[in-house]
């Protein structure tokens, strides 16, 4: 089986520091059920590839006691596709050979492990009984460019159809670990077949290697239960940490930034006049399913529940807690039957792709984008622009100009710590028309809270129709 890691950020050839692998030499290790090689078919300034190649024995295999499937043929246990297949054992491989990398650490070049580049992983045969759309569904939500091609059983006899197997290319700007880590986890999650025996120690291993990113995908439970061979009382444990992990960094984050906002913007009111403006465009589009994305502790949600034209009304956050908050703020547990029909909450994410958020007629995304890595901004694009597409979209952000006066603010700051980046008016419109022409949307802008002359309004705020 062969997986293939290339890089188009010049220099490409950093990638080598960052798999701690001379390009110039192959790198071969026995392991339990087989050999490893890595080696590097190109290495030039703009394109540098990393291959590992798995061996695997199925001879070896059989002698080291591989349990046989009841009722399988008698040479099944030679005669299989364990050898020219991605499975778990090419998850061990990598564990093996890209110890460092995976772990997110680069000795020589420390600053290379937090940096994204543009990574193309190519598995040339990978097997999933459950179809491309199935596969798919791993992968798009984390932001990666999917490209497939499906085998046939025999080109000889097209009557047999299709065979399981594909060759998969993943492109996207990612940390090296975070591509390693999603291979790692989700290769064994396709395959559904591991090769060894699973116990409470994998569970570990699955939330060292999901940190970050399985807490938040919309296929968790799937993922954790193929992961864990189907051991109900595993992938409950797993999935309840991974609650935790939800429950944990996201509040935390939210609590923090909703204390900043109250001590910087709460003298003009702004919370208030941004409601107040969203409120009146959504009522005036005519919208019946609304949205929001980073809903929070509610506060759009509770005032969209008090108009009836709005048939659904949909609040999604990273953070599990929040939603119990929004939760409250609603008295959802107090209102009636039909009101409780017309809102839902649920635990999601604007970076990964996720199929419940289409066919809104509205979407807010009201100060959020700002809290956002500027690398996940463009999986945050397509998750909204791309595969959501909802009719209208708001999306406001601080203007960073008018910080300069927030007495209380010291020059430089942003306004609240947890903030990633502040933008411009120039800025904050050249992303949102760049945005717009690439999916199909028009954009207007208009400002919220007081207008200075010089430095524009404290907020401003998109309008992308299609």
């Amino acid at each position: 089986m062969l997986l293939t890691i290339t890089s188009t950020r010049s220099p490409a050839t950093d990638l080598g520091y960052l798999v701690q692998k001379n390009p110039t030499r192959l790198r071969s290790v026995k392991l339990s059920f087989g050999s490893a090689h890595v080696f590097f078919p190109e290495a030039e300034e703009n394109r540098c590839t990393c291959a590992l190649l798995l061996d695997v024995d199925p001879i070896q295999l059989v002698r080291r006691g591989g349990r046989k499937q009841p009722g399988a043929p008698p040479l099944q246990e030679y005669i299989n596709d364990r050898p020219y297949v991605a499975s778990s054992f090419l998850s061990v491989a990598i564990s093996s050979l890209f110890r460092t990398a995976l772990a997110g650490i680069c000795l020589e070049r420390p600053d290379l492990a937090k940096t994204p580049l543009a990574l193309e992983a190519k598995i040339a045969v990978l097997p999933c009984k459950d179809g491309e759309k199935f596969l798919t569904s791993l992968f798009e939500p984390l932001g990666y460019d999917v490209r497939i091609t499906r085998y046939s059983l025999d080109n000889r006899f097209p009557d047999w159809g299709d065979s399981p197997y594909y060759t998969v290319t993943l492109k996207g700007s990612i940390l090296l670990r975070d591509l390693l880590r999603h291979l790692y986890v989700l290769i064994p999650v396709l395959d559904d077949e591991k090769h060894y025996w699973v116990g409470e120690d994998e569970v570990q291993k699955l939330l060292r290697h999901g940190e970050g990113w399985l807490s938040t995908h919309p296929a968790r439970e799937e993922i954790a239960a193929r992961y864990l061979k189907h051991q109900a009382g595993l992938t409950n444990l797993a999935l309840a940490q991974l609650m935790e992990e939800n429950i944990q960094d996201p509040d935390a984050a939210e609590q923090k930034r909703s204390a900043e906002e109250d001590h910087v913007e709460a003298p003009m009111h702004l919370a208030e006049q941004r409601l107040s403006k969203v409120m009146k465009i959504l009522e005036s589009s005519g919208a019946k399913r609304v949205l929001d994305l980073g809903c929070g502790e509610g506060r759009l949600l509770t005032e969209l529940l008090k108009n009836r034209d709005f048939d659904e009304i949909v609040g999604v956050d990273v953070s599990s807690t929040a939603l119990e908050r929004a939760r409250r703020r609603l008295r959802f547990d107090d209102l009636s039957p039909r009101q409780r029909s017309r809102v839902r909450l649920m635990l999601g994410s604007l970076v990964y792709r996720d199929d419940r958020l289409t066919g809104f007629d509205a979407c807010a995304v009201l100060e959020v984008i700002e809290h956002l890595e500027s690398y996940r901004l463009k999986s945050f694009e397509r998750v909204l622009f791309e595969f959501a597409r909802p009719l209208r979209i708001i999306i406001t952000t601080p203007n960073v100009e008018y910080n300069a006066k927030f007495k209380d603010l010291p020059a430089g700051n942003y306004r609240h710590k947890d903030h990633r980046f502040e933008w411009t008016r120039v800025q904050f419109e050249s992303w949102a028309k760049g945005v717009a022409g690439a999916f199909g949307y028009s954009v207007d802008f208009q400002p919220i809270g007081p207008t200075d002359p010089d430095l524009g309004s404290p907020t401003q705020m998109a309008l992308f129709t299609q």
